[in-house]
């Protein structure tokens, strides 16, 4: 269990994430979380649930004994990290960074001498089912890996990356739910044009995709093991699969992947000739 732990932003995410580590009870009540906010109805919300909630962030860092999570926008961290720097914190709690694009680099210059993480979550951190990539920054330790996993681990799954890849894991997990929500569109289009209702047909593609997805996470088997489970010889399922084919549909993704990843590579200021050279984009 954890002692406690401080955020600064207390938007939707962050929410999620207190409210994931009183439910998987990896904090003992809601006065072990802490947070800190601009606007007032976050900070209104927050104290209605029994977090302590502060229009500062020198109290959050005050506070926190294990793990600081800053919850903000990138163009903000470095007024933030002033504000850990210029606090009375003497609990030495790691820094989590889930602020777009900041770089250990970056952090680790605004937090000299800190223990930092920089995570990559996804929306579905919202309903308790995030993919979250997180790399440790070069002060991290073995006890600070726990922690990371500990606190997105109450909000889905978290592995670890090199940082060089989180990119990477902004092209599949970070847009992913976008490229899944155009699938679970399309596949209740279908259901309509099937003759479905659409209310009928959106119920059926959704809880499709999340048991499928469940199968492949329970399971541990590969994907392609589990589809050809599906497709009997001459059936229903391999005719669809061959419509998915002729479509482009698996190029198409890759190429969604990829996009993502590349563009995810510019606005982190990485020049196009090192994007085509040492990435391979």
């Amino acid at each position: 269990m954890l002692d406690s732990v401080g955020f600064i932003g207390s938007g939707m995410m962050a929410s999620a994430l207190m409210d994931g580590l009183l439910a998987k009870k990896s904090l003992s009540s809601p006065a072990s979380i802490s947070c800190s906010d601009v606007w007032q109805p976050s900070l209104d919300r927050a104290a209605e649930k029994g977090y302590n909630a502060y229009p500062t962030n020198d109290k959050v860092c005050e506070s926190a004994k294990t793990a600081i999570i800053l919850a903000v926008k990138p163009n903000i961290i470095e007024t933030v990290c002033k504000d850990i720097m210029a606090a009375k914190d003497e609990n030495d709690a790691v820094i989590i960074s889930i602020a777009a694009g900041v770089t250990l680099k970056t952090l680790e210059a605004s937090l000299p001498g800190r223990r930092v993480i920089r995570v990559m979550p996804n929306t579905p951190c919202l309903v308790g089912e995030a993919a979250a990539g997180f790399a440790l920054g070069s002060l991290a330790t073995d006890a600070d890996r726990e922690i990371v996993k500990t606190i997105f681990g109450s909000v889905g799954l978290a592995v670890e990356v090199a940082e060089k890849l989180l990119d990477a894991v902004t092209g599949v997990s970070g847009s992913g739910p976008a490229y899944v929500f155009q699938f679970i569109e399309a596949l209740s289009d279908g259901g309509v044009r099937a003759g479905l209702s659409r209310d009928v047909a959106t119920k059926l593609a959704a809880q499709t995709v999340k048991g499928a997805a469940e199968m492949v996470l329970q399971t541990g088997k590969h994907p392609g093991l589990l589809k050809d489970g599906v497709t009997s010889p001459g059936g229903t399922t391999i005719a669809g699969v061959e419509a998915l084919e002729q479509g482009g549909f698996r190029a198409a993704t890759i190429a969604a992947v990829k996009a993502a990843t590349k563009r995810s590579l510019q606005l982190g200021g990485v020049s196009s000739e090192d994007i085509e050279h040492k990435y391979n984009l």
